[in-house]
């Protein structure tokens, strides 16, 4: 897989990752422990995308 491929197969996971964090926060019985789960993914998911990048 080429850098670039892999860059937007991150990118494409950050952002569904996005989209759950939203679902989840807006759920009557979400739990707070799963949302900062799905933040920490989020994150070092963000930092691979910037280190390849750079």
């Amino acid at each position: 897989m080429s850098v670039t491929a892999h860059l937007a197969e991150l990118k494409r996971k950050h952002e569904a990752l996005s989209e759950q964090v939203e679902q989840e926060q807006r759920a009557p019985g979400s739990s707070d422990l799963d949302v900062a789960d799905l933040k920490k993914q989020k994150l070092r998911l963000k930092e691979e995308i910037t280190r390849l990048s750079a």
